[in-house]
This record gives C-alpha cells, structure tokens and sequence, in this order.
C-alpha cells in the first residue's frame, strides 16, 4: 500500500486518504467527529500513527498541519443575512422537490408538468429541461458527491437516469406498479433505490440500467428511503407505521424497526450509522440502535404528526419539524429537548441543518422559510414573498445559498 494523497473534508471533520493497492485507487477516510477547535491535536497525532499504517512519521507533520486546517474551518464565525437574489418562474405547474448538487453549482427543481429542469446557481439560468416521463416527476436526486448525473422518479412508475451535462436518458427503470415517491443513490453512485406506493423498493445498477432488487416486506407504501454512509444497508419507511432495514447485497430484510402508531414520515441514518432516527404521524420520533434495531429513546413534545427529520453532521442533534408549526431540537444521545423552534402560523413540512450543523433552515404552509439557530431556537431570519405554502427548501454544502421551492410555481434563490 503506498500513500499517494490527503484529501481534506470539512463537515464532517475528516481526512480522506488516498492510497494505491496492488495498481488500484483506494480511498479511505480517517473521521474526527468530535474534533473541537480545543481538542489537543498531538493527543489525535498519536491516535492516528496507532492505528493507521498508512501515517508514516515522516507524514505526522502534514497531518498536524490538515487537523489545524479543520479546527480553524470550525472557528469560522456564521452570522450571514440572506437576501432575495433571484425568483425563478421554473415550471408552469406545482413544483415537487428540489435539490442542490455537492458544490452547490447547480440545483434541480421537478414539478407536476412532468419535467425536471437543472438550473445554474450562479446566473440562476436554466440548463437542461428533463423531458420523457408521462406523469408527475415527484422525487428528484444527484448523485452525490459526483453530480454528474440526475435520477427521477415519477408517478408514472418509472425511474430515469440522467447525464446532468447534456441532459441524455441513460436508463429508464421500469418495474414498479405504482407511483415512484422517493430515491436515492448509495454514496459509491452505482446504485439506485427507488420507493413505491406500490409497497415495495427496488434497487437498480447505474450502470447496465438492470434490476438488482426487489424489497418485498412492506404492508402499505414506502416514502421514504435513505442508504447508509457506506451503501450496505437501506432505510424504507412505510405507511405501515414500521421502517424496515435492509441488507443491499443480499436484499435480505436486517431489521424491521417496529413501534410507531403512525405512519412514518421520514427515516435517517447518522453520519457513523450508529443511530437511526424515525419521525411518525404518531406525533413522536424515535432513536434505534443500527446495529440492533431495538428502540433506544423516543422523543415526545409535539402536539400534531411529526412531518420531517434530520440529523446534524455529527450525529450528536436531531431536529424534528410537525404540523403543530414548531420544529425542536434534541440532543440524539440524552434524549432531552434542548431548544424550540417557535414562531411558523403553520406546519413545518421540512427541516435541514447546514453542513456546519450551525443553522437550521425550516419550510411552512405559511409560506415562510426560516433560519434559526439550533442550540437556542431563536429565529435568526425570516425569508419571506412567497405567495403559497413552500414545501423544499435546501442549504449547499457551504451553507451560504438557500433555496427554496412553493407551490406558487416558484423557486426562490438566497445568498
């Protein structure tokens, strides 16, 4: 094994090795969650030459000089004030989702008039427009961290797979009999995992286009799915008020996460896979264990259905978004409520941390979005003028460009 480059990564702290073995490339990561800009960085130096053998002494130096990088990424102050730059008439129907590549280059909006369009961030011009499906493009996703290519699933049961430059149809996926209502990408971008109202998931190979899989177990429709950070496993929550766990290789069913009295909302993974959170109608959210699938903590205190989810990049917060018109945050390992998010005239239908895990962005059927702070709850910002509920809203990675997608046909670009 030979050494040939570091590779830096901000949120979530971390050094990306690059390294040849036996001719071929191969990266692995060295994670420091809980790097704080006063941790001792020899006491990490030390660690790290433990236990990787990739760290050579001769190395140490360089690796001290990347940990101080980071440490000095997380003292950066965040106090930025978000101005309308842009309205974007992007579709002549409802917009469905919207999503930013990694950079945050470009986004992509789909709608109800059955098109996903690819937008420029920097002039707010639209690129490409996505045509082919024959029903409502609802879910929408790059394939990040790459963003060379776009995946869209529809109401029309299928799935398709896009060159996000040119806008060719590599694949149509068909398979499903029922609306596609969610998808994601496993983090290597060979995979594709679509969920259907037809109870079932499918997995798909990016690149022969072929069936991998189909997840059969579910009682109701699957709306929700997520990979974990290493794509060997898969989250499907369903209407049957479970989410299942499922082994992407084999296809076999892991876990089935059984204890919510509602349907499910929304199901993640954090960062180190350890914890899994779950979000019902139930008007609750629950920790479980990955490793186990046993129930570790449920988050109670909203009044109404809990709608959205999502953890902060260390795995350590989790923000909740209801119908009640609150989101709050809580401490994902003492369970304890540490901050209310109060002040939407309606349901919060989405909640997202920056990748700095410093601000929170909310979407309301008040036709608000806002900003807050996490560890206090206290709004920062208002991003008002949208005419009707906004149900998408998105940070880029640097957390300095929101967008935001309503159902008055419009996105909205702030920076």
């Amino acid at each position: 094994m030979r050494l040939k480059k570091f590779l830096l990564r901000y949120y979530p702290p971390g050094i990306i090795l690059e390294y040849e073995q036996s001719g071929v490339l191969k990266t692995k990561s060295i994670d420091l969650l809980d790097l704080k800009p006063s941790t001792d960085v020899d006491a990490i130096l030390d660690d790290i030459s433990a236990k990787e053998p990739l760290i050579t002494p001769a190395r140490l130096d360089q690796v001290r000089k990347l940990i101080i990088r980071l440490q000095e990424k997380q003292i950066e102050t965040d106090d930025r004030h978000f101005y309308l730059f842009k309205i974007l008439r992007a579709h002549i129907l409802p917009l469905t989702n919207v999503a930013f590549n990694k950079s945050g280059t470009s986004f992509i909006t789909g709608s109800y008039d059955r098109t996903c369009k690819v937008w420029d961030t920097a002039s707010g011009e639209e690129t490409l427009t996505l045509e082919g499906h024959k029903n409502v493009v609802y879910a929408i996703a790059f394939n990040n961290p790459y963003g060379d290519k776009i995946a869209t699933g529809s109401f029309d049961k299928t799935c398709k797979l896009w060159n996000a430059e040119t806008g060719k149809c590599y694949h149509t996926y068909r398979g499903h009999s029922a609306e596609i209502v969610c998808l994601a990408f496993n983090p290597q971008s060979t995979v594709i995992a679509t969920g259907s109202m037809d109870t079932t998931a499918k997995l798909w190979d990016v690149q022969t286009g072929a069936e991998i899989s189909t997840l059969s177990g579910h009682s109701a429709e699957i709306i929700s799915c997520a990979f974990n950070s290493t794509g060997t496993q898969l989250l499907t929550g369903s209407f049957d008020h479970t989410v299942s766990v499922w082994d992407t290789r084999s296809g076999r069913r892991v876990h089935t996460l059984i204890g919510h009295r509602g349907e499910i909302s929304n199901a993640q993974f954090n960062f180190d896979c350890s914890f899994i959170v779950t979000g019902s109608m139930d008007k609750t959210c629950k920790i479980w264990d990955a490793g186990t699938g046993k129930c570790i903590g449920t988050l109670r205190g909203h009044d109404d259905e809990v709608l959205d989810v999502a953890f902060d990049y260390t795995g350590q917060l989790i923000a909740t978004a209801s119908a009640d018109g609150t989101g709050r945050v809580y401490n994902a390992l003492t369970h304890h409520c540490l901050s209310k998010l109060e002040g939407h005239e309606g349901e919060i239908s989405k909640i997202t941390f920056n990748a700095q895990g410093t601000r929170l962005l909310t979407a309301s059927s008040d036709k608000t979005a806002r900003l807050w702070d996490p560890n206090t709850g206290k709004c920062l910002q208002v991003l008002e003028g949208h005419t009707d509920e906004i149900f998408s809203c998105a940070f880029n990675y640097d957390g300095d460009i929101i967008i935001t997608g309503s159902k008055d046909n419009t996105c909205r670009l702030w920076r």
